[in-house]
């Protein structure tokens, strides 16, 4: 039997909810959100595209896929075009299509927020990336054999690494 759900507070963006003695944070609005998994393939090897930014919540910057908001300005908006959106603002690259891998739950014990994970088929380079309104994302092209090493040399210099990043490491952690 599901409890019912009710909200303790809603900001802009996010609610803080309970059901029965569980609580946990939420989405305000019904958004959700886009991850985009951006392969470039050439002559000289694959190359993942990552980015980081300053994340408040964890006082500093992260390692993560390229990824935002659909429908955070409050239009319906189909999950897809923010993938193509979020990926042009925030890496520099655009890419032919986006092939839809499935909605995923990344901390379900406190967070009900799921995403939808894209895959960006056809990359190309139109420009430096960045994000708007001052995000300050910097943008990464990383060998993916080259990946372990590199995630290992940014924790080091500490930086946090999204959990998603076992998404690219999966099969290499189990030895």
């Amino acid at each position: 039997m599901t409890l019912p759900e009710e909200v303790k507070w809603q900001g802009k963006f996010i609610a803080a909810k309970q059901r029965g003695k569980w609580e946990y944070v939420g989405r305000s609005r019904g958004i959700k959100a886009a991850v985009i998994l951006a392969v470039e393939e050439t002559d000289a090897g694959r190359f993942v595209i990552l980015v980081d930014q300053f994340r408040v919540p964890l006082a500093k910057r992260c390692i993560e896929l390229p990824a935002g908001l659909v429908g955070d300005h409050g239009e319906d908006e189909d999950a897809s075009i923010a993938a193509l959106r979020e990926l042009e603002e925030e890496t520099g690259y655009s890419a032919e299509r986006m092939e839809n891998l499935g909605e995923y739950y990344s901390s379900p014990g406190m967070v009900s927020e799921s995403f939808t994970l894209f895959r960006a088929l056809g990359l190309t380079k139109i420009g430096e990336g960045g994000g708007v309104d001052g995000e300050d994302i910097v943008v990464h092209r990383v060998a993916l054999d080259a990946l372990p090493a590199f995630l290992s040399e940014k924790r080091r210099e500490g930086y946090a690494i999204d959990v998603k990043m076992l998404l690219m490491l999966g099969v290499g952690m189990l030895g």
